[in-house]
C-alpha cells in the first residue's frame, strides 16, 4: 500500500491470519481446562485434539504423535537429549551430529554435553555434506556399536532459504541405526512436508512462521515408541508426559487453524518464487550483488544477498527509514556484531557477509512490496555509485 510500511521479514514472524485471530478470540472467551472432565473442560479438550489433527495433517503425521510446545526452540530442546529412548532399539543415544548451519536452538546441542556434539560441514551453496554425515555415523558405529547417534538437520535454512537433502541424510542415518531430528520451523507451511517421506524421527514446528501466534509450536514424532525420559517441562501428565502444564488452548487452536490454512495454500505460496525472482533480477539491474545459496533449492519466499561495500547495519537503518522492514539474518541473533554463522560455514568472506540482508515474503505479500523495496534500495545505492564530486571550486 502506497505510503504505508512494507514488511519483508516474514521468516522472523509472519502476520497472523484473520481466521487465527478469530478462533483465538472465541476460545479465550470460553472458560474450561482441557484436563477437566466436566462439559466446559471437554469442550476445550475437543479444541486441542482438533488442532492436533490439523498439525499432523500439515506434515503427514499421526495426531497421536503430536506434542504441543511453546515453540520450535522447546520442541528441539525436548528431543535433542541423551534421555531419548526408542522402543524399537534399546541402545542409548550418546552422540549428536549437527549441521554447521543450524538455528541456535539446535547448534548449541540442546541437552547433550558439549563434548558429545559434533558439527557436520556444509558446502559453498549452503548444503550439508552428505559424505561427511556418512563418515560420522560410520565412525561412531565402528567405535561404539552398543550406542546410537542422532543427527539434527534443518529442512530449510532460516537465513538463506536453502532446502537441505533431509531424505538422503535420513537414509544414511537409518543404515547405521541412527535417529534424526528435523527443524522444520522455516519449511512447514511454505513447502510440502511429509515426515514419513523424509524418513526422520522427530520434526519441530512453530506457529508464527506460517500465520499462527507466537509462543506455540509442536513436536511431531514418527512413531509412538519414541519417548524421552526427562522432559524439559515437568509436572502434571499433560501431553502424555512429554510436556507438563495446562495447554495454551487459544494458542493451540490458532496453531491448528494456521496449519489448515497453510496446507490449503501451499500451491499459492509457491507463487512467491515469482516475487523473489523479480526482486533478485531488480537487484542485479541496480548493481553488483551476491545472492547466497542461489544454486541450491530454496524456499520460494526467501532471498539472502549482499552488495560489497554496503554494510548491513547501514542498509537496514536506511531501509527502515524508507518504511521497509527487512533483517540481517536470524531474528534470534538481532543486535549481533559478528558475521552470520551460516555464511561463515559456507565460506563467505567477512567483507561480503557483513553486508548480508534477508528479504522474506509471506502469505500477505504482493508485487508492490518488492517494487517498494527496489526503489528504496536504488536510493540507498545512489550516493555510493555517484562517487566523489569532480566539480570545480
Amino acid at each position: 500500500m502506497n505510503g504505508g510500511r512494507v514488511y519483508l521479514d516474514h521468516n522472523a514472524t509472519t502476520a497472523a491470519r484473520p481466521a487465527v485471530i478469530a478462533v483465538m478470540s472465541e476460545v479465550m472467551s470460553a472458560v474450561g481446562n482441557p484436563s477437566a472432565i466436566h462439559a466446559e473442560g471437554r469442550a476445550k479438550r475437543r479444541i486441542v485434539e482438533q488442532a492436533r489433527e490439523r498439525v499432523a495433517a500439515l506434515v503427514g503425521g499421526d495426531p497421536a504423535c503430536v506434542t504441543f510446545t511453546s515453540g520450535g526452540t522447546e520442541a528441539s530442546n525436548l528431543t535433542l537429549s541423551p534421555t531419548v529412548r526408542d522402543g524399537r532399539d534399546p541402545r542409548p543415544v550418546t552422540r549428536l551430529f549437527v549441521s554447521a548451519i543450524e538455528h541456535p536452538a539446535v547448534s548449541a546441542g540442546a541437552r547433550f554435553p558439549r563434548d558429545a556434539v559434533e558439527t557436520i560441514p556444509v558446502n559453498a551453496d549452503g548444503l550439508v555434506e552428505l559424505p561427511a554425515i556418512e563418515a560420522a555415523f560410520a565412525r561412531r558405529a565402528a567405535e561404539r556399536p552398543q550406542e546410537r547417534a542422532m543427527l539434527a538437520l534443518m529442512l530449510a535454512n532460516n537465513e538463506t532459504g536453502v532446502i537441505q537433502p533431509v531424505a538422503e541424510a535420513c537414509a544414511i542415518a537409518r543404515r547405521f541405526g541412527g535417529l534424526v531430528h528435523v527443524d522444520a520451523v522455516q519449511a512447514a507451511g511454505k513447502i510440502p512436508v511429509d515426515i514419513a517421506a523424509l524418513g526422520c524421527d522427530f520434526l519441530a514446528l512453530a506457529a508464527h512462521k506460517f500465520g499462527g501466534p507466537a509462543g506455540v509450536g509442536a513436536l511431531v514424532r514418527a512413531d509412538e515408541r519414541l519417548h524421552v525420559e526427562e522432559p524439559v517441562v515437568r509436572g502434571g501428565g499433560q501431553e502424555k508426559g512429554w510436556r507438563a502444564g495446562t495447554e495454551n488452548v487459544a494458542g493451540v487452536a490458532g496453531l491448528g487453524v494456521a496449519a489448515a490454512e497453510a496446507l490449503a495454500g501451499l500451491d499459492a505460496f509457491q507463487g512467491l518464487a515469482g516475487l523473489r525472482d523479480s526482486l533478485e533480477a531488480g537487484l542485479r539491474r541496480l548493481g553488483e550483488v551476491t545472492i547466497f545459496g542461489e544454486r541450491a533449492p530454496r524456499l520460494p519466499n526467501t532471498s539472502c544477498f549482499a552488495a560489497r561495500g554496503v554494510p548491513s547495519a547501514r542498509a537496514m537503518i536506511a531501509l527502515d527509514l524508507a518504511g521497509i522492514a527487512v533483517s540481517a539474518g536470524s531474528a534470534c541473533s538481532s543486535g549481533r556484531t559478528k558475521p552470520s554463522a551460516v555464511l561463515e560455514a559456507m565460506g563467505v568472506d567477512h567483507n561480503l557477509s557483513s553486508g548480508m540482508l534477508r528479504v522474506s515474503f509471506g502469505w500477505s505479500s504482493g508485487p508492490e512490496d518488492g517494487e517498494r523495496f527496489l526503489a528504496a534500495w536504488a536510493d540507498l545505492l545512489q550516493p555510493r555509485e555517484r562517487g566523489p564530486s569532480t566539480s570545480a571550486a
